[in-house]
Formats: C-alpha cells, sequence, structure tokens
C-alpha cells in the first residue's frame, strides 16, 4: 500500500514540476528535426490558426530551416481564395509544399487539391522527389481527421463521442433499473428529459459563462448549430460547458422525479451520477479529437506535451501543450468505475443522496485541479484569488456536494422501498 501511494506521490509531483518549469516559446516556434535521408536538419516548427498571422510569416527574418504545418481550417476548399494567397507567398519565399506523408507536392494549388497541403518547408538545400523525409519531434504531433467521411457528409468524431456518450449511457440506466427492479417504461422519460437538459443547458452555459457577445452579435447560434457571421455556416455546438449541463440537468431531474418517477429527486440524482461520469469522458474525448479545451504550454520533453496544429485561435500560440481534455476524461473514468462499485457492492444506494454527494465533490475537484494545466476558455470574467472562471464555478458544486452527503442520513431507505412506485415481482 505505501508503495501505491508513493507512486502517486511520484505522478503529482511530475505534474507539478512539468508545470512550474513549462518552457516558453518565443514567436510561437518549437524545436524539431527533419530526417532526410538519415541526414538530422535542426529546424523550427511553426503552425497558426490565423489566416493573417500564416500570410506575414514567409517574410519573417527566421535564419533557420523551417517547418510550418498548416491549418486545415486555412486551407478550407470554400475559402480557396485566401488559402491560394497565402501558399502563393510561401512559394514565392522558397517554401517547398508536402502531403500528411511528407511526400512532395509540386503541382499548383488548387480548388480541388488544397486540402492535401500539410506541411510547408524551407531549408538551406531543397528536397528532392525521391528523398525520404520524416519529422521528429520531442513532442508528439496531434492532427487527427476530423471525422469519418461518408461521401459527401462528414460524421464528425466530437458528435460520435456524443452518441457514444449517450447510447452507453442509455445501455448503463437500463441495466441500473433493472438491478433496482424498476419497470422500464421510467427509462424512456429519463432519457429525454437529461438529453434535453445537457444539450441545451451545456450550450446555454458556454455562452452565458464563457461567451455572453454571442447574444448580440450571433444570436442563433446561441440555440442552433450555426453561425450567421459573415454568411450562414453550420458549426456543431463547439462551446459547451459541463457547468450549464449539470444545473440543467438539476432541474430536468426535479421535474422527471415529481412528476414522472415520483420518487426523491436523490435517488434518481445518484443513478445519474453514474452515468453522467462514464458519459463525461465520451465528451471529453470529443473535445480531444477536436482539439479544443487544450492545456497550458509544456515543456517539450514532457511525455504529455502534444502540439494541437487544429487547436482555436482563442488558446493562443499553437505549440506543445498538455493533452488537459485526457487528463480530465482518465479522471471520470476512475471515478465512474468508483461509484459502480460502491452502488453494486455496497447498500449506499439506500441512503438517497451519498452516491450523488460524492460524485458532486470529486467530479468537481478533478474539473478544479486540471483547470490548472487548461488554458483559458474565452474571456474569464470570473476571477477570484488566482482561480479561473471554471475553479470558481466548481467551488460550490464541491460544497454542496458534501452538504448533500451529510443530509443523506435523512433520506435512507429499504430495498422494497427502494423498488417503488412499482414493485416488479422477482423471478
Amino acid at each position: 500500500m505505501n508503495t501505491i501511494f508513493f507512486r502517486i506521490y511520484l505522478v503529482l509531483f511530475a505534474f507539478t514540476t512539468q508545470l512550474l518549469f513549462a518552457q516558453e516559446y518565443p514567436g510561437g516556434l518549437s524545436d524539431g528535426t527533419l530526417d532526410i535521408n538519415g541526414s538530422n536538419v535542426p529546424v523550427k516548427i511553426y503552425s497558426t490558426t490565423e489566416m493573417g498571422d500564416l500570410t506575414a510569416f514567409p517574410d519573417r527574418a527566421i535564419n533557420n530551416n523551417v517547418v510550418v504545418i498548416l491549418n486545415g481550417s486555412s486551407l478550407e476548399p470554400s475559402y480557396y481564395n485566401y488559402a491560394a494567397s497565402a501558399l502563393a507567398r510561401f512559394k514565392d519565399s522558397k517554401y517547398q509544399f508536402f502531403d500528411k506523408n511528407f511526400k512532395l507536392i509540386n503541382n499548383p494549388a488548387t480548388q480541388e487539391n488544397v486540402t492535401t497541403f500539410k506541411y510547408a518547408v524551407k531549408t538551406a538545400k531543397p528536397i528532392t522527389d525521391s528523398d525520404k523525409v520524416e519529422l521528429e519531434t520531442p513532442f508528439k504531433i496531434w492532427d487527427p481527421s476530423k471525422g469519418i467521411h461518408i461521401g459527401s457528409f462528414t460524421l464528425h468524431f466530437y458528435s460520435l463521442m456524443f452518441v457514444f456518450a449517450f447510447g452507453f449511457g442509455y445501455v448503463l440506466m437500463t441495466r441500473i433499473f433493472k438491478i433496482d427492479n424498476i419497470n422500464q417504461r421510467y427509462l424512456e422519460p429519463l432519457f429525454t428529459w437529461t438529453l434535453i437538459g445537457t444539450i441545451l443547458g451545456a450550450r446555454l452555459g458556454h455562452v452565458i459563462f464563457y461567451q455572453p457577445e454571442l447574444f448580440k452579435e450571433d444570436f442563433w447560434s446561441v440555440f442552433l448549430p450555426i453561425s450567421t457571421k459573415n454568411g450562414l455556416k453550420f458549426t456543431g455546438f463547439s462551446g459547451l460547458a459541463s457547468h450549464g449541463a449539470t444545473i440543467a440537468l438539476i432541474f430536468t431531474t426535479l421535474y422527471y422525479s415529481f412528476k414522472i418517477i415520483k420518487k426523491n429527486p436523490f435517488w434518481v440524482y445518484d443513478r445519474l451520477g453514474i452515468v453522467v461520469a462514464l458519459g463525461g469522458a465520451f465528451v471529453r474525448m470529443g473535445n480531444f479529437f477536436n482539439s479544443e479545451i487544450v492545456g497550458k504550454p509544456a515543456d517539450p520533453n514532457s511525455p504529455f506535451a502534444l502540439i494541437f496544429p487544429q487547436q482555436s485561435s482563442e488558446y493562443g500560440l499553437t505549440v506543445p501543450r498538455y493533452p488537459s481534455q485526457l487528463f480530465e476524461a482518465v479522471g471520470y473514468v476512475l471515478l465512474f468505475i468508483l461509484l459502480w462499485i460502491l452502488y453494486r457492492k455496497t447498500d449506499k444506494k439506500y441512503q438517497q443522496g451519498w452516491l450523488f454527494g460524492l460524485f458532486f465533490i470529486i467530479l468537481w475537484a478533478i474539473r478544479f485541479f486540471v483547470e490548472f494545466l487548461k488554458e483559458p476558455q474565452g474571456d474569464e470574467f470570473i476571477q477570484i484569488g488566482g482561480l479561473n472562471t471554471g475553479q470558481v464555478l466548481s467551488i460550490p458544486f464541491m460544497i454542496a456536494g458534501v452538504v448533500i452527503m451529510i443530509v443523506s442520513k435523512k433520506f435512507k431507505i429499504t430495498p422494497e422501498e427502494n423498488e417503488k412506485p412499482e414493485y416488479i415481482e422477482k423471478a
């Protein structure tokens, strides 16, 4: 047991050390190496999500070999004229273009092939078609496809993670209702209200806490997965806040508890918390695929350092960062496992509110501590004592969890009462 605690201490110490000694990246440039036919060529690596910065980059006086990772959003066929202009500037500055496999592209950019341009490279000695080229970095580069392409339609991984979250959540809640011997007819309305509360609450929470300007600048994007700025465009809901989803779920579950299943709301919250913990992990995986909610700049030699070429410009320089989405996802998976074991192996499910209180404390504690490694989202207009908006909003939820665990002693029930409102005779 002492060995386990020692290992936990070492992990926490490593996290703290990496945070305190995170490297600065002047000009947004990182260091790497081009392996050209077995010879190592030191290079500076640059990437940006801003088209203006990308277009201006060739004019920067950099006395090094350079690799520019081209952002996919800057090379969309629908904005081909801007992309062609930027690529022309690079070509005039003696840059060569490569695809994702570092194969030289000699053909001029067209609206049909512009998305194949992945790297712009400038070296002292030009690279030829016969050269074998690989980019080596001390950090990992996270630049996946945005989704599964089905004809002209793209199933985005972010949306797919939400499907998994609700799909596995439905299966898991079906299992819970069977264990508790509850009529399955109460499951469908719970799923419906949970879906409404999660999507609507998460979206409103993000806009209210992080992007309130959208109410004036792009009102319909608050409620619909579109953007009306610079023309109508389908965007999906890229801004969702867990604090908003939690608040909305509390109210929709109250309605479900009192009007539909007619049980103590804490009974529902106890079981919903198990499902939400697992669902939260899927959502953070979706953020990871979307290159959003990224971490702060990390030491490039850190085992956790990743560069997100597709990250939003709101996070600043595109440099090696912590994969804070994965840290949070792992925490939620561990929380799910803990809650499931307590639900199945102990009688705590008969102390209504105890599991939910524990869920609140641990979930928001995970969020609170991971925030130290996160880059701010939008305008952090709530800041107290050096804590950011996410941390400040998490504190009341953790306190509420403690209070709920204390008062849960008043809501103990028997196994027979647990199966109400409809007792189903066991076979």
